[in-house]
């Protein structure tokens, strides 16, 4: 479902250079969580911007069930990313002027269907808080809202940057029993995360080192 064939990205800073990614090959099948682990720097958040089409690697190339989406037009990008990818970044992926629920809705009206809100936020504990803005919420509760908005119109493909960094043990809990029934309704998860909770609930752990798998 999720595929990336030798990944390299470079960025420049006058004469220096830094190799964020070098190589990096994964896939990852429907039906399938993996974490991606490593320290700070290690080309995690990098990794997962490339698989999103948020940014473009400058070699190797990236596929969605199939079709590429690395380098391509921004418009077709955007019409992959809302047809098959749930993004839940470290920020935030909410617009401040829309309620939960309204953030919600939003994805899910961008590719004009009309999916229920209540049982998603309810799953995550924050059905009482539809009608909160994201200035409003405490940081867990922003992380679960974001995760209700990428998981909207049921994404083939999730993607995660350490989405339990500022939980509690039970909030994660939470987070990742949603992920974890994801994956058993066929999606291919990919989370990015130093959290051992995360790594003992994947299916598969790759851990990045200096932009490349160890």
């Amino acid at each position: 479902m999720l595929e990336a064939v030798s990944l390299y990205r470079f960025f420049r800073a006058g004469d220096t250079e830094t190799l964020a990614l070098q190589g990096v090959s994964l896939n990852v099948d429907a039906g399938e969580m993996v974490a991606v682990s490593g320290p700070s720097g290690s080309g995690k958040s990098t990794l997962l911007a490339c698989l999103a089409g948020m940014d473009d690697p400058d070699g190797g190339t990236v596929r969605i069930d199939g079709q590429r989406m690395s380098n391509q037009p921004e418009h077709i990008q955007a019409r992959m990313r809302s047809a098959h990818v749930g993004m839940l970044f470290q920020s935030a992926n909410m617009l401040p002027n829309l309620t939960v629920a309204q953030n919600v809705r939003l994805p899910q009206r961008l590719r004009g269907r009309s999916g229920a809100v209540r049982p998603v936020l309810s799953a995550l504990g924050i059905e009482h808080r539809a009608r909160a803005y994201p200035d409003q919420l405490s940081g867990g509760e922003l992380v679960r809202a974001g995760l209700a908005v990428a998981v909207a119109n049921d994404p083939s493909v999730i993607l995660a940057d350490e989405p339990s960094g500022e939980l509690d043990s039970e909030t994660e809990r939470i987070v990742l029993d949603l992920l974890r029934e994801r994956v058993r309704r066929g999606a291919a998860v990919l989370v990015a995360s130093h959290s051992s909770a995360v790594s003992a609930a994947a299916d598969r752990v790759i851990v990045l080192s200096d932009g490349r798998i160890q």
